[in-house]
């Protein structure tokens, strides 16, 4: 039997995965992208076992740090943002039990209709009995972004590893869509990248994650395989660690 490197692992999505490739500029949610993201997680529960959570952003349909872009404050469009997290959620949810898998949708925000509140306990309950755990709503507070709320979810869970599925293949020196001199770093630790500000994943998900010792993995959401392989422990996207 194959050892897995990880046995419970936390997947941070962007609200622009859920729009595809450039999901950035095109918004919305695009259904082959949710089916291909869908594909893989299901991969990954088929042939690994692994208990998966996982944590989704909202920026595909609304970003709470562009509040004022619609005239509301930033407390109000944060909360627009939370709510936004849930439509990606109930998207995510619907193609990965067309997939066969079984889910539960947990919420930081009430909204008792569509998810289950978060609670930590039941949360791992769930990821025991072989659940995928899709987790909306962010950490229920304003101010603090996704990434944050899936270092924090990763810690309270116990997982081995977040994995943070990106557009690009891990973390760079500057943007590689924007800067072709930009370098690979296929290994870096907190401080480098805290101290160099590398903008892919928010410096405070970052420094939570150093204090619990928690790894960080940084990949291209958009390979073919590529979560099975990483859990299964082969070198692939940037990992991040002490």
């Amino acid at each position: 039997m194959v050892v897995m490197k990880y046995g419970r692992v936390l997947l941070k999505l962007s609200g622009e995965a859920f729009a595809g490739r450039g999901g950035e500029r095109k918004g919305g949610i695009d259904r082959e992208a949710v089916g291909f993201i869908a594909d893989e997680v299901a991969s990954v529960v088929r042939e690994t076992g692994v208990q998966i959570a996982i944590v989704v952003g909202g920026g595909n349909i609304l970003r709470g740090a562009r509040a004022e872009d619609i005239g509301v404050s930033r407390v109000t469009g944060d909360f627009m943002g939370m709510l936004a997290t849930m439509i990606n959620a109930l998207a995510l949810q619907a193609h990965l039990e067309e997939r066969g898998l079984t889910t539960r949708l947990m919420t930081a925000m009430a909204a008792n209709q569509v998810a289950e509140p978060y609670i930590r306990r039941r949360a791992i309950r769930h990821l025991e009995k072989g659940r995928v755990v899709i987790l909306a709503g962010g950490t229920g507070n304003p101010f603090f972004s996704t990434d944050t709320a899936a270092a924090l979810r990763a810690a309270e869970l116990a997982a081995d590893a977040l994995l943070k599925g990106t557009g690009v293949d891990g973390v760079y020196t500057s943007d590689p869509k924007i800067d072709p001199s930009a370098r690979f770093l296929p290994e870096l630790d907190y401080k480098m990248f805290l101290d160099q500000g590398l903008g892919v994943m928010d410096a405070t998900a970052v420094q939570l994650a150093r204090e619990r010792k928690l790894p960080i993995i940084v990949f291209n959401i958009w390979e073919q395989a590529a979560l099975v392989r990483i859990i299964r422990g082969e070198k692939l996207g940037s990992l991040i660690t002490g």
